[in-house]
């Protein structure tokens, strides 16, 4: 029963996540104007702005700017693990999920749009959690 409160409290971060993970998806086979930008950089904005909402309701107590930090560093974690290309981790990416999740193909720049969502995700916890309280 716990767990249902918490839902029901956070039902607003909830569904603004069940809005971006079809979006986030879609950037990742997006063909129109600036596609290459909205592929590559769109996405991974998002990205961390999901992570961080999701964290968010799972640790209600812990500051915005921890989850969205934390969050953040993962991710860069996993740019950089795009440089590693094992057998195990080339089976994960041989899927769309597995693709859109961890990607292929290591680049400095997706760490600014990275640092971009953690700002984003940052100002939205705050936001959403005093429309919650």
């Amino acid at each position: 029963m716990k767990y249902f409160t918490i839902l029901i409290k956070q039902k607003r971060i909830i569904i603004f996540n069940v809005i971006l993970i079809p979006i986030g998806l879609y950037t990742k086979l997006y063909n129109g104007f600036a596609s290459s930008w909205v592929h590559d950089s769109l996405g991974g904005i998002l990205y961390v702005i999901f992570w961080s909402l999701f964290f968010s309701i799972i640790f209600q107590k812990t500051k915005s700017w921890k989850i969205a930090a934390i969050v953040f560093i993962i991710t860069v974690l996993f740019e950089i693990l795009q440089l590693w290309h094992p057998v195990f981790l080339e089976i994960i990416r041989d899927n769309f999920i597995g693709k859109a999740m961890l990607g292929t193909s290591f680049s400095w720049l997706d760490i600014v749009h990275y640092f971009i969502g953690l700002i984003i995700s940052f100002y939205l916890i705050r936001i959403f959690r005093k429309i919650e309280s």
